[in-house]
């Protein structure tokens, strides 16, 4: 293995802009959910007339499909990956927009039969709910209760309540108030393997939230220790959360 100072300095440089994470091929492996989300997204989207892929990241999930309907929007708010996403979906015929993902939607009262939404930082469900067409679907695959908390715990200690964070009956909850039938919810924990330091220090740049202050200088002892322990024991492995919900809003409103 290099040294713990190359593998730092390596994964300091590389940029994180998009979400392909292609870096850590060979580095770094995470099991995924059995319900195949690009493929069902792809599949839906078949079918759609009107598409809207919200906080879509670099447009990597959405380029998978292939196959868009007339109307195929997608927004993302950081803007480096705007400009990822904007580059990847745009040629293929998707508009590509910037939004914050906390203001009201720029868009006009039940457009979209299909609206779509992988790893969202947050759900604006009532948004989601007044964009809707009746009939229309809401598919995400969203981030869990305790996600990786193995690997926050490491560095900011102890979070007893990491269990309470997003869980999948809040979101249900969220959806029936806004008057949409959750109609599929799943999820799954999945193991997630990191072979070297430099896999660990380029997933906190990415993954912010993890580990909001990070930094490998603020850091540096405790990227030290965890090196340490993975050149003697092996890979350090933590846990994602995941789920999957599907909720439809109804032909009729009540």
């Amino acid at each position: 293995m290099p040294s713990f100072d190359d593998l730092v300095a390596e994964a300091s440089a590389v940029a994180v802009e998009g979400w392909d994470f292609s870096w850590l091929d060979g580095r770094a492996s995470e099991e995924r959910p059995p319900w195949a989300y690009a493929r069902t997204v792809a599949r839906r989207l078949e079918g759609a007339t009107a598409s809207l892929d919200l906080q879509t990241g670099g447009g990597e999930v959405l380029a998978e499909a292939g196959t868009y309907p007339p109307l195929a929007v997608a927004t993302e708010g950081w803007l480096p990956n705007l400009a990822v996403a904007a580059d990847r979906l745009r040629p293929r015929g998707v508009t590509v927009l910037g939004h914050d993902g906390a203001t009201p939607l720029p868009f006009v009262d039940g457009v979209f039969d299909l609206v779509t939404s992988r790893h969202p930082v947050s759900t604006d469900w009532p948004e989601i709910a007044r964009v809707l067409a009746p009939g229309g679907t809401y598919l995400s695959q969203q981030v869990g209760p305790a996600s990786m908390v193995e690997l926050s715990e490491a560095f900011l200690g102890p979070l007893p309540d990491a269990h309470r964070w997003r869980r999948p009956e809040d979101a249900r909850a969220a959806a029936e108030r806004c008057g949409l039938e959750v109609v599929d919810l799943r999820s799954v924990r999945l193991r997630a393997e990191f072979a070297d330091v430099g896999a660990i220090v380029y997933v906190l740049r990415t993954c912010v939230w993890w580990v909001p202050d990070f930094s490998v200088e603020r850091y540096r002892p405790t990227l030290r220790r965890l090196h340490d322990r993975m050149v003697s024991d092996g890979p350090f492995v933590a846990h994602s959360s995941r789920f999957l919900v599907e909720a439809r809003r109804p032909d009729r409103q009540p």
